[in-house]
């Protein structure tokens, strides 16, 4: 039997064209001789639908769709992820569903039994869990027909009381086929490679796996489907970050004999690696947030900082220089090295670039408020009106000419709230708000692997976001190093205060350090969308209250 991953994005609610995708590939898989073609999970209306779900009229499209869909079923099978009615009144009304479709009609449906509700998922609002767990036979096998997380529970410490495979096992299945949505972030191939492959060798039985790519707002999708063998060999991996369509022989799948190459307890990957992944997510990110909201181009403010060049250079990448605005707002804090560095890499990068001084616009400002300042002396009010007027340039740019502005700051600064509500923190997508200053360096020393784009001396000199005279960023906050590893291990790790303590750090630093994270929620519960390229990124992977006591 030869089996094919068709590795595609979806449109989350765009039903028209995922319907075609899916058809072409059918008919492509079945020119090719395939006898059957698996999709990802929730292919029919993207993923993740969210609340789209509560809207019958969603479902019904759905199922139109699938529908439609196994009309093209003639002369060979397709596996198809979609929600599905639960005919039962006990329990919600939604089954997170793969469709087994063949000569024209659905022929099976397989109900998804672990629901994740942990970090960005919360399938459980939505779907109840799948309870019955029976093989279907095609072309002489039996498959055991998984969906995403159903593969997962194979961990010393479960997470749920059983495992899908458990079931099934004894219906002597031939193959597991696992369609997932699995997001991306940096370390997450390895631990999906590892749990896909201690499947295999756990029931001896060959893994095909297929996955999203693309990205839906701030989730993203790498791709990464594979085939492996019954000894947990990684037989093929297709492309990641990138639509790929491949055709196996489930024969010689199953009597490959190679065993693992990989101790999959050290899943280590590279700083190349890591570079190069968040390179192409955030690249793809960006790509896919203007093409599924039908924009093509992007604004920015361009400071002459490491933020917003790389940026900058992401942004190019993702959408083509004739497709990118660099705005240059100095103030009269600005240095001229500044303007200097902004205008080289928009140079380098063929970027249109305009300068707009908001020298005559604060002190307007100024003059009209000062009355009513009482008397009171420069402080950070001063500060945030001069991120205000360029936030404002940068909106009304944006508005007038049909550009979504792309938001500069990094993860570091949102987690203290070093950053300016309705000022730098606009935008309409966070691009590098996942990335803690001291990876921005990292990747910008990537960017510049081959050749200097952006600026040595923007590489180079103390960060300041010059709303004073001689300000750096160490005037405010503890140094980048020592700040990033504290957050880390709060934010990624979900330390607290004694623990990250005990780790030989210094308490009035770390009290700091974590009072502030903890004061500036409400910052962040108005931040755009952030690409989501580790393991804990703000927005809806962290939930956290923003009137609460704990550790200040």
């Amino acid at each position: 039997m030869k089996i094919a991953l068709a590795q595609l994005y979806y449109h989350t609610g765009n039903f028209e064209l995922n319907i075609s995708k899916i058809k072409n590939n059918i008919l492509r898989a079945r020119s090719e001789g395939a006898d059957l073609v698996v999709f990802a999970e929730l292919a029919v209306c993207g993923y993740p639908p969210r609340d789209f779900l509560e809207f019958n009229e969603f479902i019904e499209l759905s199922l139109e769709a699938v529908n439609e869909i196994a009309d093209a079923c003639v002369g060979i099978a397709a596996i198809i992820g979609s929600p599905s009615i639960n005919p039962h009144l006990q329990g919600k009304n939604l089954y997170n569903s793969a469709y087994f479709l063949e000569g024209g009609e659905v022929k099976n449906i397989c109900h998804k039994a672990l629901l994740p509700n942990y970090d960005i998922f919360d399938e459980y609002r939505y779907f109840e869990p799948g309870r019955k767990f029976e093989t279907i036979t095609y072309k002489g096998h039996r498959i055991a027909l998984t969906i995403c997380e159903d593969l997962w529970n194979v961990d010393d410490d479960p997470l749920y009381p059983i495992s899908p495979m458990n079931m099934y096992i004894g219906q002597n299945p031939d193959v597991i086929i696992n369609i997932a949505a699995s997001p991306f972030s940096f370390g997450h191939p390895e631990e999906r490679e590892a749990v896909l492959c201690k499947n295999a060798s756990k029931y001896k039985i060959p893994v095909f796996y297929v996955n999203h790519i693309g990205a839906q707002t701030e989730l993203l999708f790498d791709g990464g489907s594979m085939v492996v063998n019954p000894q947990g060999f990684v037989v093929d991996e297709l492309n990641y970050f990138a639509e790929d369509f491949r055709i196996y022989e489930l024969e010689k799948v199953i009597s490959d004999g190679r065993m693992p190459e990989k101790d999959f307890t050290k899943l280590a990957f590279t700083h190349e690696e890591k570079m190069h992944r968040i390179h192409e997510a955030l690249v793809m990110g960006i790509k896919y947030y203007f093409l599924k909201l039908g924009f093509e181009k992007a604004v920015i403010g361009l400071s002459g900082g490491i933020d917003s060049a790389l940026v900058l250079v992401l942004t190019v990448r993702a959408l083509g220089s004739e497709n990118v605005r660099a705005i240059l707002m100095p103030s009269e804090f600005s240095t001229s090295h500044s303007v200097d560095d902004a205008v080289q890499l928009a140079e380098n990068l063929g970027v249109e670039y305009t300068i707009i001084p908001i020298k005559e616009v604060y002190h307007t400002y100024n003059n009209l408020l000062q009355p009513f300042f009482e008397g009171r002396p420069f402080d950070v009010t001063e500060e945030n009106i001069q991120a205000r007027i360029r936030g404002m340039i940068l909106m009304a740019l944006s508005n007038k000419l049909n550009y979504i502005l792309l938001n500069t700051s990094n993860k570091s600064e949102i987690a203290v709230g070093y950053g300016t509500l309705y000022g730098d923190m606009c935008g309409g997508l966070s691009v590098i708000g996942d990335l803690y200053k001291t990876e921005v360096f990292q990747l910008s020393e990537f960017v510049n692997k081959e050749k200097e784009i952006i600026p040595n001396h923007t590489m180079t000199k103390p960060p300041s976001a010059e709303l004073r005279p001689g300000q750096l960023d160490a005037d405010s906050l503890p140094d980048y190093n020592l700040l990033d590893k504290v957050l880390f291990e709060y934010i990624e790790k979900r330390k607290g205060l004694h623990e990250i303590l005990g780790m030989g750090y210094d308490e009035l630093t770390v009290r700091r350090i974590l009072k502030l994270v903890n004061l500036n929620e409400y910052k962040r519960a108005q931040t755009p969308p952030i690409l989501r390229i580790s393991s804990k990124a703000f927005g809806m992977g962290r939930r956290m209250p923003i009137v609460a006591k704990y550790l200040i």
